[in-house]
């Protein structure tokens, strides 16, 4: 019964009783204004959904606090554990704790990766053959309705794994900057407690909403959603689609505006913005990205609905509109997306290399600032994903321009991160191992995305299987393997135990050689001219073979996901108890017991030092967490020469027994 009370399970209960009475609404509606009520009956579902989406927010409990403020009713922000419940219990309800909501965007992302990741598999077993001939006798075709066969359901299945891994990281995203960015800089929660938990549980009933479009004749546009093909004569599942798009959108826009007030109204005193972990410049940035342009892809898939429902023919060129226009409005907020991603991703990059180095992050000050400056330009590049679109041809070089011109704050992070490798002494954890793979896969989505910005050669390459192995270069190279780093890293911040090394490192060389096979393979197939999204291809191309090598090195990375799944789950129960500062990390986390107090810092910590000193034998501690003594702390970061030499290093001294 424990379970049934949580404000989850009252979320899902309230979202299905308010999807039937806004279905029910709308059609009585009809009914009553002498309209046949189910012809059609596409208004009536869409409003059933976002009525039951509205109901899933108050049934979960995120307005309670809200409605008791309306009568005069005080309410606290720090919840405590009730001890009579078990200890999951908060993080299927509604709780203010950033740490509790953090993880809860880690669990969710966690999951949406898993069905994302299913779904590739099943696309994937069906480009192992040229012809059509694994979904077409798949039984999900008579669950999803008879014209849900073959490739129809291939597109479906393809559509949905391109959102739903858009989901997961943005849910990833979330996860990492309401974790760490309080904890960086001092602050004991984020500046909007209520709102950072609305800005989680609004994801679900729109996580809910986008896996009900399968049943509603799924979605064959591809995650873009391009009109004609979303405006014309489609399933009813792709208004679900837009609108759990719409729906998420809100947390992107609520959780970024608290990000930003938090890291500028909640630093700890004396911490200027140069004091800040570089995390905390790349989420800041990473926040305005979302705070600006988020609303310009919640407004062009809305334009797509109401054009479906009521005729507002903004993209039907017959009718005086312009399908170009929805691109616009589509990548002007989906191409400074890729950096929502990465950007979080090349700050834990950068967080962590010096740690596992034993060295100063080099040109800490370019680094901060080039996360902004890709910020920025990221806001000019959006139309290089429409040189073959039709738009005017004079608008082609300065956009080529502009994209080339975003590798330049990009090579600021790889000098840095070359320049802090440089003579370390490495330690080659498995969070280390991430970080490395990180940095090779990233450089190889780097230097693949030039041939997309020049006009020549991306009039070539346009939409085939070339952008999808760049994309995802770029994706897990940017995102899922600095994510992976960061959850083998922190791991012991929210459970007290330590990830078994010997599984992780397996993960590890399970998974990345495996998608450097899957992103070169893709590239190939896309040179000798396989177009994206298309379930059956001429064998005559000689790009069969090709397939299958993607295949199966997809079923080895998702074979690799299993075993990272499996020792989270048993190394947070029996793992290694994991006592103090274990990377021996200059980060004032690290100074905080394992796992983490429920209200962080018991006082104000005070900033003594640098962030990335290490190594230094004069360089003091980066903050003092008992600053009632005057006078600084006398140095603790470990010199060079009592610093653990490299695996294979000669004359190895013993490990430094803190910073």
């Amino acid at each position: 019964m424990t379970f049934l009370s949580t404000g989850f399970v009252r979320g899902l209960i309230a979202q299905a009783l308010g999807t039937l009475a806004g279905f029910a609404f709308v059609t009585g509606i009809r009914a009553l204004s002498g309209l046949e009520p189910f012809d059609p009956v596409e208004p009536a579902l869409v409003s059933g959904f976002a009525v039951g989406a509205l109901a899933f927010l108050f049934g979960v409990g995120v307005f309670d606090d809200w409605l008791k403020w309306t009568r005069g009713i005080s309410t606290s922000d720090h919840q405590e554990h009730d001890p009579e419940k078990p200890w999951w219990y908060r993080y299927l309800s509604v709780d203010f704790d950033h740490k509790v909501i953090g993880l809860q965007y880690g669990a969710a992302a966690m999951l949406t990766m898993g069905i994302g990741g299913s779904l590739a598999l099943l696309f994937r077993t069906e480009l192992a053959t040229a012809n059509v001939d694994f979904l077409e006798h798949f039984i999900f075709g008579q669950i999803f309705g008879e014209d849900h066969t073959g490739a129809s359901l291939f597109n479906t299945f393809i559509s949905l794994h391109g959102m739903i891994m858009i989901v997961t990281m943005l849910l990833g995203v979330g996860a990492l900057s309401n974790y760490l960015v309080p904890l960086m800089i001092g602050a004991n929660d984020m500046a909007f407690p209520r709102l950072n938990a609305f800005a989680f549980w609004v994801n679900i009933p729109g996580a809910i909403v986008l896996l009900a479009s399968m049943f509603a004749g799924g979605f064959d546009t591809g995650w873009t959603g391009y009109p004609p093909n979303s405006t014309g004569y489609s399933a009813m599942g792709v208004s679900l689609f837009m609108l759990a798009v719409y729906i998420v959108g809100f947390s992107s826009i609520f959780g970024s505006l608290n990000v930003i007030v938090t890291i500028f109204r909640m630093r700890v005193p004396g911490m200027k913005l140069f004091e800040m972990p570089i995390f905390v410049w790349a989420a800041m940035a990473t926040a305005f990205i979302q705070l600006i342009a988020t609303q310009f892809i919640g407004l062009s898939f809305l334009m797509v609905i109401l054009q479906r429902l009521f005729g507002m023919n903004f993209f039907d060129s017959t009718a005086g509109g312009s399908p170009v226009l929805f691109q616009h409005l589509f990548w002007f907020y989906s191409h400074p997306a890729v950096y929502v991603f990465i950007l979080p991703g090349l700050g834990l990059i950068s967080e962590l290399l010096p740690v596992f180095v034993r060295k100063p992050l080099f040109g800490y000050k370019w680094v901060a600032l080039s996360s902004l400056g890709i910020a920025l330009v990221g806001y000019f590049v959006w139309a290089h994903h429409m040189f073959t679109a039709g738009m005017a041809s004079y608008l082609r070089v300065p956009f080529m321009y502009s994209t080339l011109l975003v590798a330049i704050p990009t090579g600021v992070k790889f000098f840095s991160w070359v320049g802090t490798m440089w003579r370390g002494k490495m330690r080659f954890d498995t969070p280390m191992l991430f970080v490395l793979g990180s940095v090779v896969v990233f450089l190889l989505g780097g230097v693949t995305g030039p041939p997309n910005a020049t006009v020549a050669s991306n009039l070539h390459l346009h939409d085939t299987y070339w952008v999808v192995g760049h994309f995802h270069n770029t994706m897990f190279g940017g995102f899922m393997f600095p994510w992976f780093a960061a959850i083998y890293y922190y791991f012991p911040k929210f459970t007290g135990r330590q990830m078994n090394e010997f599984w992780g490192k397996l993960h590890f060389w399970l998974m990345v050689p495996a998608f450097l096979v899957m992103s070169t393979y893709q590239m190939l197939t896309g040179l000798l001219g396989m177009r994206r999204r298309i379930a059956g291809y001429d064998a005559a191309l000689g790009i069969e073979g090709y397939q299958v090598i993607v295949t199966w090195a997809g079923f080895l990375i998702f074979f690799a996901v299993i075993i990272f799944a499996i020792n989270f789950v048993v190394s947070a129960r029996r793992g290694e108890v994991a006592e103090g500062n274990i990377w021996k990390s200059r980060s004032p986390i690290w100074q905080l017991p394992n796992p983490i107090p429920l209200h962080n810092y018991e006082r104000p910590f005070r900033v003594v030092g640098e962030p990335y000193d290490y190594g230094d034998p004069n360089g003091h501690p980066y903050v003092d967490l008992d600053p009632s003594d005057d006078a600084p702390d006398e140095p603790t970061t470990p010199s060079d020469s009592e610093e653990q030499q490299a695996p294979g290093g000669a004359d190895p001294a013993p490990a430094p027994t803190g910073d």
